[in-house]
């Protein structure tokens, strides 16, 4: 039964992929994007050397952790909120639902594709930052790196499919999904680092989960002396707002369209 289960999984994450890969133009800047913004943000900040948990590092490692914080998000927060209310309000999760199979098989399936495709993203954040900004790669903390990465998805993931629940129909999905990040980037020293923030800026940065996420991926890129990589209050945090989201998408996901 449980094998049955996760060719179901599989199957539907399949599914869900080639839907994805069969869509160019997502594909493309899906793909493209995080390298334009790492390009952009190297090109107006420059690569001087910054200190980052007691190691001086170029900035575009500063830069790169940043754009991998953004890639996850928005594969696993921003992408499947909106591809999951837009399959809800045409009516696609209602025939799921009306189908033997186990629903938590489909929204598993989309959650590992979403997954896979930010895994995806972070290798080619840290290949085209090594190769042409000399960005720090880790190595001896790439364990952590990974533990972080599963982490900060699936809570993202889960907080995704909780925002489905306040989004009244697709036209308004990319809006709404959208404004509930995107200003997070930017208070959450994800993009340009922030020197001496004001005090309820530095409450904003460790209270909503995309400042820890990125925290704790600095500590696994750039970790301090000694260090294993892991941050712990970081990621206790990210598992806190993850299961949070799961409690609220268990309990207010919805079906049907909405009316």
């Amino acid at each position: 039964m449980i094998a049955a289960d996760l060719r179901l999984v599989m199957s539907f994450a399949g599914y869900a992929n080639r839907t994805f890969w069969r869509n160019p133009a997502a594909a493309f800047f899906t793909l493209f994007l995080p390298v334009f913004f790492l390009v952009l943000f190297s090109a107006l900040f420059g690569n001087e050397p910054l200190t980052i948990n007691g190691n001086q590092v170029s900035s575009a490692t500063f830069t790169m952790v940043g754009i991998i914080t953004f890639s996850v998000v928005s594969a696993c927060y921003t992408n499947l909120a909106i591809s999951v209310t837009t399959a809800r309000e045409t009516g696609f999760l209602k025939r799921v639902r009306g189908t033997p199979i186990p629903r938590w098989t489909f929204l598993s399936g989309r959650i590992l594709q979403s997954v896979l495709v930010s895994l995806l993203l972070v290798v080619v954040c840290l290949g085209f930052g090594a190769v042409f900004y000399h960005a720090r790669v880790p190595t001896s903390t790439l364990p952590a790196l990974i533990i972080t990465l599963i982490m900060g998805a699936a809570a993202f993931a889960a907080l995704g499919l909780a925002m489905t629940a306040l989004v009244p129909n697709s036209d308004a999905a990319p809006a709404i999904v959208n404004f509930s990040i995107f200003p997070f980037y930017f208070v959450s020293n994800v993009f340009i680092p922030i020197s001496n923030p004001p005090q309820w800026l530095n409450v904003l940065t460790h209270i909503f989960p995309i400042g820890p996420f990125n925290e704790a991926l600095k500590t696994a890129v750039v970790p301090p002396l000694g260090s294993t990589g892991f941050n712990g209050g970081d990621l206790l945090v990210l598992a806190v707002w993850g299961i949070g989201g799961a409690l609220v998408a268990f309990r207010y996901f919805s079906w049907e369209p909405h009316p």
